[in-house]
């Protein structure tokens, strides 16, 4: 049995952090879990069901080729059930992008609960219709793609219950000019999805803006040191770093769901008798005296009568003599 898939996610990507290592993969999920989110996602290569032996790394990585870096990379499926079984039984939902049929195949046998579009297959509707097949909740990666492209994917997608459209720049690192909010309200009209931010950015920043302005997804590459070899580790987030920010958007959240009613002041009622002025006399008056505005001053402590009901009493007759610095009642004036 897995986690009960969370309102809002915050989904650690692990990437290739892992460099092929189960041990180091079952420790990113222990990390993970300890900082705080609540979705741990892997990527389901099978180098030959998804890549020519001659296909080029990514510019931000040229370390080996990459049909080798996928084969040598990639994962068992007796150990990909024994990391969703970690996954369990950390709290955290166990996710995973597939970049083929037969990795959705795989992952179907697993028993992934949901998945994830990654940005450069939104156009491969072989997997995107694989992926509805399954009647798993999908969240799609936008980062490569434009409006069509994404209208395609969603229009094949819409059968899956919950879809969540990410926006996304696919840049490493993500500078702030490109990391496009703006783009999650679009979104929202056009698809009437859930949306989030798959965030490449090296800080919190944008991802705290994104959940603020309504993401309930929000996806961060994490790492245990930005040392660490592969295409991933050097614009990943390091465990305090990633727990500051699993703190922060549950913090955002929190805020979100508990709005506040401005009209309600009863929180604030012995602030405000402590903070906020009442109107008194600025010198010794006399009875039967009719008041003017050079009587009344402003000053500390509430509870009289507000400063800003002043006119009222301009023009009142005094039915008592009062001393300076006497806080104004109603009932020191002789009726209108």
């Amino acid at each position: 049995m897995g986690a009960e898939i969370p309102r809002n996610l915050i989904i650690a990507e692990t990437g290739s952090v892992h460099d092929g290592s189960f041990g180091n993969a079952c420790a990113l999920i222990d990390m993970a879990a300890q900082a705080g989110a609540n979705v741990v996602k892997f990527q389901t290569h099978i180098a030959d069901a998804e890549t020519v032996h001659d296909a080029p790394m990514p510019s931000f990585f040229k370390g080996e080729p990459r049909f080798e870096y996928f084969e040598r990379t990639g994962f068992s499926l007796p150990q990909w059930r024994e990391l969703k079984a970690r996954c369990d039984d950390r709290g955290v939902v166990f996710m995973s992008s597939p970049f083929s049929e037969a990795a959705v195949d795989l992952l179907e046998d697993v028993g992934a609960a949901l998945y994830k579009v990654p940005s450069g297959e939104v156009t491969n509707v072989f997997l995107l219709e694989r992926l509805a097949q399954t009647g798993k909740p999908v969240i799609l990666s936008s980062g490569m793609s434009d409006w069509a492209e994404l209208d395609r994917a969603v229009a094949i997608l819409n059968v899956s219950p919950g879809l969540t459209v990410l926006q996304c720049s696919s840049a490493y690192p993500c500078a702030a000019e490109q990391v496009g909010l703006n783009v999650m309200a679009e979104m929202q009209r056009r698809f009437k999805s859930k949306v989030g931010l798959s965030d490449h950015t090296t800080d919190c920043a944008a991802a705290f803006a994104a959940a603020a302005l309504g993401a309930t997804a929000i996806e961060k590459h994490v790492t245990f040191s930005k040392l660490m070899y592969g295409s991933d580790a050097r614009h990943s987030m390091e465990p305090g770093d990633f727990k500051n920010f699993c703190d922060g958007l549950k913090a955002i959240w929190h805020m979100l769901d508990h709005p506040v009613d401005k009209d309600d002041v009863s929180a604030f009622k012995d602030m405000k008798h402590v903070f906020e002025k009442s109107l008194v006399a600025t010198k010794p008056l006399a009875k039967g005296h009719v008041m003017t505005r050079a009587d009344l001053a402003a000053k500390k402590v509430g509870g009289g009568i507000p400063v800003a009901e002043w006119a009222g009493i301009v023009g009142r007759r005094l039915r008592q003599d009062v001393p300076r610095n006497f806080k104004f009642s109603a009932d020191v004036f002789e009726p209108k």
